[in-house]
């Protein structure tokens, strides 16, 4: 009886220690040497003398309905030290890869702010729990946003149901904020999509 006890008590420990490392790891960080530092205390400055688009993350296609550019824009790197991800992300207040400026057709909205503006506060003085959802349609605080087509490579470890996150304005991209990850320390593009 005692060695049917004991061993149906490894048996629970050995499954709760699975759960907890795959909950732990759930959204796992992708850049182990990258730690950010806390969440930028303001946004971008607007882009000056903008180098060409970067591509989508590979495996991505292209955003259905941008025109195409007759030749892809040679691969640009966002890891700008060793260690630090190949994504956009912010190293103490500069934000890498936040550099193609307005006409980056990646970004273009035929109606910006179609479904209003997000108006619940900017800044690392608001911070908001992802709720659920995924990069296509996210929430957090009843508001609901999407991740720009040519940035859903780079949120593909964010964990949606408990990540925390930083909006920032966006000085170039009409209809578009960015979204800091405070555990990853990288950022993408995300549209407002309203009110719950």
């Amino acid at each position: 009886m005692k060695t049917n006890v004991a061993s149906l008590a490894v048996l629970i420990l050995a499954v709760g220690a699975v759960g907890f490392a795959q909950e732990r790891g759930k959204g796992g960080e992708s850049h182990p040497n990258f730690k950010p530092s806390k969440p930028p205390s303001h946004g971008p400055a607007p882009a000056r003398n903008a180098p060409a688009a970067r591509p989508a993350p590979a495996g991505r296609p292209a955003p259905a309905g941008r025109p195409a550019e007759s030749a892809p824009p040679p691969q640009q790197h966002f890891a700008d030290r060793q260690g630090h991800p190949e994504a956009p992300h912010v190293d103490g207040n500069k934000w890498v890869g936040h550099d193609t400026g307005k006409n980056d057709p990646r970004y273009h909205v035929d109606h910006p702010w179609e479904h209003g503006r997000f108006t619940a506060g900017f800044g690392p003085s608001h911070r908001w729990r992802l709720a659920g959802g995924g990069p296509s349609r996210f929430w957090f605080g009843g508001f609901y946003f999407s991740v720009a087509d040519p940035d859903m490579g780079y949120c593909t470890d964010w964990n949606w149901g408990g990540d925390e996150i930083v909006i920032y304005e966006d000085p170039d991209h009409d209809g578009y904020y960015l979204a800091y990850n405070t555990r990853l320390g990288i950022y993408v593009h995300v549209m407002f999509l309203g009110n719950g």
